[in-house]
């Protein structure tokens, strides 16, 4: 009789969970105490490590969103992409870890870093892929169906699984747009906010970069809804 103990996973770990989870590869990538310049690389490493998992794992369940807004899957769709919303919420969250760094010992982690910015985090450049693809998908699905986004808001209950579907999507561009402002708000912080960056860009810049909207017609429904409701209640109707 197996003593259920014993591993019984391929992998090099003693357990079959640091094998599953490939525990030795995943705690080794980060730096051992004699190669880091300063301590707290330690903490910035597990930040920013742990958020392009993250990043990873919200972005492939968005990319099979999209797929499944192309095959008319609606519900299903909203059900991943609640859970990529989710994931950017923890990002942002632990974000703030990084405000435990001084501005002093930041400046020493700094000269570790090369050239290294977050623009070239592949986590970030997949969500400004990926996110348009979705919103492709969904404006087809609505001519698909012979109905326009105001529709949507205006029928709720009876295109209910649209509705969803799109609350969930504005959800995502709300929270990628609070990602980029709290990632500003914490450089500012440990670097100040009229210094340059480490590839040269000024922070003041990455500041106009922060209200990019994914999909811009989400928002701007809600202009349209309000511009009707403020007619309708001056008596002036809503044709």
């Amino acid at each position: 009789m197996s003593n259920l103990n014993d591993p019984v996973l391929p992998g090099r770990g003693a357990t079959d969970y640091e094998r599953y989870l490939r525990t030795d590869e995943l705690l080794a990538l980060q730096k051992t105490p004699g190669e880091v310049v300063h301590r707290d690389e330690h903490l910035f490493q597990a930040v920013h490590q742990s958020s392009e998992i993250w990043l990873k794992l919200a972005c492939t369940e968005l990319d099979d969103a999209t797929e499944l807004v192309r095959q008319h899957r609606v519900s299903a769709a909203t059900r991943l992409l609640r859970r990529s919303n989710e994931a950017m919420a923890l990002i942002t969250s632990h974000l703030h870890m990084l405000e435990h760094m001084s501005p002093l010992d930041y400046a020493e982690v700094r000269t570790a870093l090369g050239h290294g910015a977050g623009f070239d985090s592949p986590g970030f450049r997949r969500v400004h892929k990926s996110s348009p693809l979705l919103g492709e998908a969904f404006n087809a699905l609505l001519a698909g169906r012979g109905v326009e986004l105001l529709d949507v808001y205006e029928r709720g209950y009876e295109l209910d699984d649209l509705y969803q579907l799109a609350e969930q999507m504005i959800t995502w561009d709300e929270r990628c747009i609070l990602w980029r402002f709290h990632h500003l708000k914490v450089v500012e912080r440990i670097i100040g906010g009229n210094v340059i960056g480490t590839q040269g860009t000024p922070v003041e810049v990455l500041g106009k970069r922060i209200d990019v909207r994914f999909f811009p017609e989400l928002w701007l429904v809600r202009d349209e809804i309000t511009r009707r409701s403020k007619l309708g209640a001056d008596g002036h109707g809503t044709e």
